[in-house]
């Protein structure tokens, strides 16, 4: 059985220009893992905030949409959607 999946953007709150796109289950607990700083490559930039995300009902969906906001097309729609909430 499937629920809701995740696609997310944190930024850092000591580096404000870094944003991180990633999917999961559990949102709230997956921001906990980044801020406790497991995820070697992005454990500097901590701590962290969520600062936008969208909801999926497949891992399929979330993951296209991470690869979608990872794009130059992406970066626009999340910037117009990030400046608009």
């Amino acid at each position: 059985m499937e629920g809701f999946f995740y696609t997310y953007i944190i930024q850092s709150l000591a580096d404000e220009a870094f944003r991180y796109k990633g999917h999961c289950i559990e949102l709230q607990e997956r921001l906990k893992q980044h801020n406790s700083g497991p995820t070697k490559s992005i454990k500097h930039k901590a701590p962290f905030k969520v600062v936008y995300y969208e909801t999926s009902t497949t891992r399929a969906e979330a993951i296209e949409k991470e690869k979608y906001w990872k794009t130059a097309a992406g970066r626009r729609y999340l910037q117009k959607k990030i400046m608009a909430s």
